[in-house]
């Protein structure tokens, strides 16, 4: 599914910063320059980050001018190579925007700004980029087993399902990466955009988050939310958030709640190719979410019943937590990586991870909280 606006709203004084501060020199015009259109500002300068820059030839080379056969994905933002790099030897993920696709060039500001600032084991490792006159692309460690989706729902016919344990490791990646972005960033960071296709896998079945476009800097102080353009994926968006714009970390805590129900069901959030009240996962899951008796019928028929039927009707109480209408009534992200490290120890698999947050590069994200407060 392709990002959108999943409604109109009127845009405010207070939305949330999307990018870090230290690069917003707006009295540089070799740094900065105002597009036409609005006076919004649109670019921003790049040279103070840490990540490599590339040409547009060496990114060509890498992926043997972008030919089909190094095609790994493609979407609304435009397509993703296997390259290999002529400097190092290097295997990487070569994402090219589309000009005209859904992530514009503040996205792909943000993106490079956040991944530079922000490093964890459970964060896609962002190598570099490249500006070259309109092209804009990005450059990632290669995940040789592609995303969540591919192994959960968009299954060839001889493909392995995912067992219960690879189902729970993978969720408590994924929880660790947002506890990583709300609670370690300080700011705290918003995702905004989880999703099974944005869940990338190692070879281990390490789950890393990817695609950072949409990322908001949290609230902070006494403020209790960000106001934002709604932005997201339809089915994964917060109740709240849809209604009314605001954004709290809570909103993505909804969103992994319906990751989360993803890989116990094996089913897609949104299927019309389902019966009709079944096409929304979440709809469809709340009428046994009160019956803790019929949370078996919610497993996955690829996992034939091959799970601990314990550790199944935990993993749904801390989905339907997560998935509460009321957002304060939903457990910070924080909870349920403590609710998912004993499914995971329970289950057999190391739940340890380190933290890859330098002090330094902490301290420079906590200096860059006001980048940019203009509306998306």
């Amino acid at each position: 599914m392709n990002c959108f606006s999943c409604f109109s709203t009127t845009n405010t004084d207070n939305e949330g910063s999307s990018m870090p501060a230290p690069y917003r020199q707006p009295t540089s015009p070799k740094n900065m320059r105002e597009r036409a259109t609005g006076g919004v500002i649109a670019d921003a300068p790049l040279n103070n980050i840490e990540a490599e820059t590339f040409t547009f030839r060496e990114l060509a080379t890498a992926t043997k001018n972008f030919r089909q056969e190094c095609l790994i994905g493609e979407g609304g933002f435009g397509r993703v190579y296997k390259g290999n790099l002529d400097k190092t030897g290097q295997v990487v993920a070569v994402k090219q925007l589309d000009r005209n696709g859904l992530q514009g060039h503040r996205e792909f500001l943000v993106e490079v700004l956040m991944l530079s600032l922000l490093h964890h084991s459970n964060l896609v490792n962002l190598i570099g980029y490249c500006a070259d006159g309109d092209q804009r692309l990005l450059v990632y460690e290669y995940m040789p087993l592609g995303s969540l989706e591919d192994h959960l729902l968009d299954l060839e016919p001889e493909q392995k399902p995912l067992d219960w344990n690879s189902r729970i490791k993978i969720a408590l990646g994924a929880a660790k990466g947002l506890e990583y972005l709300h609670d370690t960033a300080n700011p705290p960071v918003i995702y905004r955009d989880l999703k099974s296709s944005n869940i990338l896998l190692n070879r281990d079945f390490v789950a890393k988050l990817s695609d950072f476009g949409l990322a908001k800097l949290g609230p902070i102080g006494d403020t209790q939310h960000v106001s934002s353009r709604i932005m997201g994926t339809y089915g994964y968006c917060a109740p709240e958030y849809q209604r009314t714009g605001h954004l709290t970390v809570k909103s993505d805590v909804y969103s992994f709640g319906v990751v989360l129900l993803e890989l116990i069901t094996g089913r897609r959030v949104i299927d019309p190719t389902r019966p009709s009240n079944e096409q929304n996962l979440v709809i469809w899951a709340q009428p046994i979410f009160r019956e803790p008796s019929k949370f078996p019928e919610l497993a996955d028929p690829f996992l034939r019943g091959e799970f601990p039927e314990k550790s199944l009707n935990q993993a749904v109480a801390v989905a339907a937590m997560c998935l509460h209408e009321e957002p304060t009534v939903r457990p910070l992200i924080s909870d349920v990586v403590t609710a998912l490290s004993f499914l995971g120890a329970s289950s057999g698999f190391s739940t340890t991870s380190p933290n890859h947050l330098q002090k330094d590069r902490s301290e420079n994200y906590h200096d860059a909280v006001q980048w940019d407060s203009s509306p998306r």
